[in-house]
């Protein structure tokens, strides 16, 4: 049966430093960087009069003896006996545990890998192939050359789209793991030659990559059922 039991009573969290707290330390070091204690005070968001979120998710985790397992099998009744814990704490905690629990019997995401141009041509042809304006997308890759996702930047007309580096990076960079990008656009016309634009437009891509020491790996232009590669035709 879960106990409550008051361990701490410190300051109010909005007193700390920023990069103490822990929705702030999230954003600025990444989820890895927090306590269990602290991505508890997270979903708990507040505290009491008397005691901190911290101090209560500290509390919670002393109630299941540290350990995550015992306290996904606390009931809702339990955890309300914890002091500063009502119902809709309670289920928060509790739709969280129950998150975790289906995560491990969920098989993993199949994050494809990218070891030549016709492996990024195999996936994003279905999304531009076939197109009648053109689109920009980019290829998101972990250092493993797995793509951790696929991102539209930008739609245009027949004869051209206009690219936003500045957006480019930014999407890019949304995901945690990223460490480098393969550039995508289509030629409605079935045109596979790149065009000086495209080539303008890829160094100055490279360029700005460097900067943020991202790695540019391919430019491919998709034409009806075909490519064309900048790395393959020694462009990159």
């Amino acid at each position: 049966m879960a106990a409550s039991v008051k361990i701490y009573n410190s300051n109010p969290i909005h007193s700390w430093a920023v990069e103490d707290r822990p929705r702030e330390k999230m954003s600025i070091k990444g989820r890895n960087a927090l306590s269990d204690a602290e991505l508890i005070a997270i979903l708990l968001g507040t505290g009491t009069k008397d005691e901190n979120a911290l101090d209560i998710a500290k509390n919670i985790l002393f109630s299941a003896e540290n350990n995550l397992n015992a306290l996904g099998e606390l009931t809702l009744k339990d955890l309300q006996r914890i002091k500063g814990i009502g119902e809709a704490k309670a289920i928060v905690i509790a739709a969280a545990m129950e998150l975790g629990r289906r995560r491990m019997n969920c098989e993993a995401v199949d994050r494809p890998q990218i070891k030549a141009s016709s492996d990024a041509f195999r996936i994003i042809a279905p999304i531009l192939s076939d197109l009648g304006h053109e689109e920009f997308w980019i290829l998101v890759l972990n250092r493993a050359n797995r793509v951790l996702g696929k991102v539209k930047i930008s739609s245009g007309g027949l004869c051209a789209t206009v690219v936003d580096t500045k957006k480019l990076f930014q999407r890019a960079l949304e995901f945690e793991r990223v460490n480098g990008i393969i550039l995508c656009h289509n030629h409605p016309s079935g045109n596979l030659q790149a065009s000086q634009d495209d080539i303008n437009l890829t160094r100055k891509i490279v360029e700005a990559a460097l900067v943020l020491d991202l790695r540019i790996f391919d430019h491919i232009i998709v034409a009806g059922t075909g490519y064309v590669s900048f790395v393959d035709k020694g462009f990159l």
